[in-house]
């Protein structure tokens, strides 16, 4: 991997709603586009893996199927490979939030990558910025969805 084209991101989501309905909600990814609005569309292949198209800000469309590596609903974590437009692993670590007398939740979304696409990696160096700020902003839209998801229908997650 060149260092242009790699990436790590992190994001840290405080939620108001127990740790088993915020899981249950980010094991659905054949839901994220009900909720998630630049999760355009997922096509499942399988019970364990699916095509994502991801828009956020920029006009490019990211492609990339998710095969699950790990789910464990006791440890709060699921990690799926990515292969695609990217190349890499994400991992969400679901937890109680401390002092929110276990009612809120504390999630971790980490994220290596390699950028794939001919196109991203010749922008790789002056877009660089605007890369991360995409991520930024399409993680920041998620938070707010599944927060509003989760406060207005209890019973849908």
């Amino acid at each position: 991997m060149d260092r242009w084209n790699r990436y790590r991101f992190r994001s840290v989501w405080d939620l108001d709603a127990p740790p088993a309905r915020v899981y249950c909600a980010l094991e659905r990814t054949g839901d994220y586009p009900r909720w998630w609005p630049q999760v355009r569309a997922v096509e499942q292949i399988d019970g364990h893996s699916g095509t994502l198209h991801i828009r956020s800000v920029l006009p490019y469309e990211l492609r990339m199927t998710a095969t699950e590596l790990l789910r464990d609903p006791r440890r709060g974590l699921l990690e799926a490979a990515l292969h695609g437009d990217v190349e890499g692993w994400a991992r969400w670590t679901v937890r109680a939030r401390r002092g929110a007398g276990g009612r809120g939740t504390r999630v971790l979304y980490e994220q290596e990558v390699e950028v794939c696409s001919p196109l991203l990696r010749r922008l790789a160096v002056p877009a660089r910025p605007a890369f991360r700020l995409n991520h930024a902003l399409m993680m920041r839209a998620g938070r707010h969805a599944l927060a509003a998801r989760l406060a207005a229908r209890p019973e849908a997650v």
